[in-house]
């Protein structure tokens, strides 16, 4: 064990990025690789704490980078032709992507929802439990537990113009869940389901998570504060909700500029608040700059009229 340097650690990581993969030949990701130098370097230092090691060496090796993840969203006419499909479905179950598109639920959090998690008169959702799938005599079952960090249980407010949409879903329900059916809802089922209806109506696959991402993109759009956005999402703080998505803002000013001229009664602009035309005046002022500038321009815009009560 003695015989361990930082330099044969070294040769490990970059080993393991480039042909890690023992299935294709390939490189394993830099969280896998940084998951494992952290697991022999807590063995390491334990060996040294215990005197077989002369020294701790193992901190030395320098670590990959992992890459920062694209966000996906939809854009306003996606967003649409996926809320007519899904409520036009013939099974309840797909009116459960709507809701994500309105709540910015999480898929687990969705699945493990029950109807008693809803508050129809103060027109808010109490998350408090999340779903996960789990093999049981070689078969996917759902496993429903409690949320894994403190911030997941929260509660999400319901747009207005939803709550008679769930209230005739409940009517229809039969379940305690609310997207629930004969046949229990897992993650990978659901998914699956959701890849079929984008397929079915022409839109490019994306992950389920799209649509939070599309939720937490229109609501900034929209001009909902930061802070405000990072409660419902349940995000450890609201530093984390503005690295992952204040920067995907600036792409889509000219497309929501359109689209609050021309929204319908059940829209992404109705739903969240179309308090939005202000923005785009100042944001042109600055539509010259770097996109880096414009996202911090925007950030501020926002979140200076979040306590002057323009936008009300």
């Amino acid at each position: 064990m003695s015989e361990i340097t930082p330099l044969m650690l070294q040769q490990m990581v970059t080993e393991l990025s480039a042909h890690g993969n023992l299935r294709t030949g390939g490189g394993v990701s830099a969280n896998t690789v940084n998951t494992i130098v952290t697991g022999i370097q807590a063995a390491l230092q334990v060996a040294y704490r215990l005197g077989y090691l002369p020294e701790y060496t193992a901190d030395q090796v320098k670590r990959p980078k992992a890459a920062e993840k694209q966000i996906e969203c939809f854009t306003v006419e996606e967003q649409k032709k996926i809320e007519v499909a899904a409520l036009a479905y013939r099974r309840p179950k797909m009116f459960g992507i709507v809701l994500c598109l309105y709540t910015g639920l999480r898929i687990g959090e969705l699945l493990a929802l029950e109807w008693s998690d809803i508050d129809f008169a103060k027109g808010e959702i109490s998350v408090n439990k999340s779903s996960h799938d789990s093999k049981k005599d070689g078969r996917y079952c759902r496993l429903i537990e409690a949320p894994k960090t403190p911030t997941s249980r929260r509660i999400v407010p319901i747009p207005k113009q939803l709550l008679p949409l769930l209230r005739e879903q409940k009517k229809k329900s039969s379940s305690v869940f609310v997207v629930g059916e004969d046949k229990v809802q897992t993650v990978r089922s659901y998914q699956y389901s959701f890849s079929l209806l984008l397929r079915r109506i022409g839109i490019p696959h994306r992950g389920f998570h799209a649509l939070r991402h599309t939720f937490a993109t229109r609501a900034l759009e929209c001009g909902m504060d930061v802070k405000t956005l990072s409660e419902i999402l349940g995000h450890k703080n609201p530093t984390v909700t503005l690295n992952r998505y204040v920067h995907s803002l600036m792409p889509h000013k000219h497309e929501m500029r359109t689209a609050s001229e021309n929204c319908s009664e059940f829209s992404p602009i109705t739903i969240i608040g179309e308090k939005i035309r202000p923005i785009f005046h100042l944001l042109e002022l600055f539509s010259k700059k770097s996109i880096v500038f414009d996202s911090i321009i925007l950030a501020i815009i926002l979140t200076f009229w979040r306590f002057t009560d323009i936008i009300k």
